[in-house]
């Protein structure tokens, strides 16, 4: 199947899980908490529902933070697959602050050449892949952007037509972006650490993978991260980095 084609396809399924994840959040939602005592609520739920029947139709497994329950055993062998957190920044969804996403990424050979990110409170869409770049979208310039029909999706000639090629954003001073919901003794020592080698620096806090987003487009010069992370929190941040131009380290 074409990159072009599955492209397309996890770029509708994001902007109907968003459409679906603002429905609960316009609403009066319940939070329940699962065994590691993070959120859990019915938009996570919804969404997880929507993008496992859109990406059904590729035949291609799918490995979402709400069904992670397949055993390594059974997908350690997998060459291809969907990464998929439904609703990244569940935190910042139950404060409201609007800043959590809907991240697909798709895996080949254990490395993803794909990435979509949407922020559905700003509609704001990021998305890359391999041989292709990486764009950022603001949803509402396409036709009809403020209602998304799942009946008829959008055309990925359509979505491109509108987007901004990444990176597109100059700064004045070198820029750290970190967690609103993470921040650590670490991380601060870091940027003492930049602020010795950069002067005065920017910092801009904020939640879920739109920090990667951030750096993908220019916004910040890096991301630093020293807590524990999850692949499904990070794969379609890593394709969209690096489809940019920018790097995606481990740092032992």
């Amino acid at each position: 199947m074409e990159i072009k084609h599955l492209l397309q396809l996890a770029i509708n399924a994001s902007l109907k899980a968003g459409e679906e994840i603002l429905k609960v959040y316009d609403s009066d939602f319940t939070v329940e908490r699962k065994e590691d005592k993070s959120p859990l609520t019915l938009a996570d739920k919804n969404s997880h529902q929507i993008i496992s029947e859109y990406l059904m139709e590729t035949n291609i497994p799918v490995l979402s933070e709400e069904g992670k329950e397949i055993p390594y055993a059974e997908r350690k062998n997998w060459k291809q697959f969907w990464m998929v957190d439904p609703l990244d920044g569940t935190k910042e969804f139950v404060k409201r602050n609007g800043e959590f996403t809907v991240n697909i990424a798709f895996i080949e050979n254990g490395k993803p050449i794909l990435g979509v990110i949407y922020a559905p409170v700003p509609k704001i869409l990021y998305y890359g892949a391999k041989d292709a770049g990486s764009f950022r979208l603001q949803v509402t310039e396409l036709p009809a952007g403020e209602h998304f029909s799942s009946q008829t999706g959008f055309k990925l000639e359509e979505i491109i037509s509108k987007s901004q090629k990444l990176p597109f954003k100059k700064k004045q001073k070198y820029t750290v972006v970190a967690s609103r919901s993470h921040m650590s003794s670490e991380t601060y020592a870091y940027m003492e650490e930049l602020k010795k080698q950069h002067g005065e620096i920017e910092f801009i806090s904020t939640g879920s993978s739109i920090k990667i987003c951030l750096v993908a487009d220019g916004s910040a010069d890096c991301y630093p991260r020293f807590g524990p992370t999850m692949e499904w929190d990070t794969a379609s941040g890593q394709a969209i980095a690096e489809f940019a131009g920018k790097q995606f380290m481990d740092v032992l």
